[in-house]
């Protein structure tokens, strides 16, 4: 036994860094479906955090109310978890009161397109240094699969047993539109460029969003019978087409696949609030 001790303490297994960022010993295990893609996204998140050099001192995650919102209750960083749709007013109180820390929000289409459309909108209008990522799995999975901003028409829910009427959100153009100046999306599938979508948002000064399409087999690839975990991660696959040099944008919309993912916008030239609320104090002290 001596010996063994001796071996272990020589030649200590460092755990992998994801690990350290969570509170394993406090908040596992975690209350998503087996096969939810939304522990991609949470692991996709830390190693881009990681790889850009954070300390968890650095970082502030704010959340709301959904599956989506859970995810800053497992990272062991400077965490906020409010209520429904509000993640993106209490972040920009946040970014405002220390300009210097690194803001995150985490929503579901529901949190920040139903109930925090509003502050989505204005947060993008303002260009304010956050980076809010936005988990569409186009359905609301904690309250009982009722229709999203983003359930596809014709597809079922509990409040659309026959088949949503409604158009959905196009939530990187709303986002474009609305003045966000850094627009990503990618797919649970596409684990590797989930991560570098992430870190590019994390690098980018200014307002700005990856919505990353997952799945919920539980209750929208049920009731719309579109199989299990597996079934709905591999569609993703054939659904999604990346932009390049030689495939921008428009080309790949003109495809007609669902989902066009990759940076869909990106502006450097616009003045981050923040910044331009210092500046503004300044000049007032000034005239004083």
């Amino acid at each position: 036994m001596a010996e063994q001790t001796m071996v272990a303490t020589k030649h200590p297994v460092r755990r992998p860094a994801v690990h350290e960022w969570l509170r394993v010993k406090k908040k596992f295990p975690h209350l998503w479906c087996p096969g939810c893609g939304i522990g991609i996204v949470l692991g996709g998140t830390i190693r881009a955090l990681e790889s850009l050099g954070y300390s968890k001192d650095e970082v502030v995650m704010v959340a709301g109310i959904g599956c989506t919102g859970r995810i800053p209750v497992y990272v062991d960083c400077n965490t906020l978890h409010t209520t429904h749709g509000r993640a993106l007013s209490f972040a920009t109180g946040v970014k405002l009161a220390r300009p210097d820390l690194k803001v995150m929000t985490f929503m579901g289409d529901g949190d920040a397109l139903a109930i925090g459309g509003n502050h989505f909108i204005h947060a993008a209008r303002r260009n304010i240094d956050i980076t809010a990522i936005i988990v569409n799995n186009a359905i609301y999975g904690m309250t009982g699969g009722q229709c999203s901003p983003t359930t596809p028409l014709g597809k079922r829910a509990t409040t659309a047993v026959y088949g949503s009427v409604e158009p959905p959100f196009d939530t990187c153009e709303l986002a474009k539109s609305a003045g966000a100046s850094f627009v990503a999306r990618s797919t649970v599938y596409h684990v590797k460029h989930v991560e570098q979508m992430i870190r590019m948002a994390l690098e980018h000064k200014g307002f700005s969003v990856v919505e990353i399409i997952s799945n919920c087999h539980t209750y929208y690839g049920r009731i719309n019978m579109e199989g299990g975990a597996v079934e709905m991660v591999k569609a993703m696959r054939e659904k999604s087409i990346m932009v390049s040099e030689t495939m921008d944008y428009e080309k790949a919309r003109a495809t007609g696949k669902p989902y066009v993912i990759g940076v869909l916008h990106r502006d450097t030239e616009r003045p981050e609030y923040c910044e331009l609320y210092e500046q503004m104090m300044q000049e007032a002290i000034g005239r004083k």
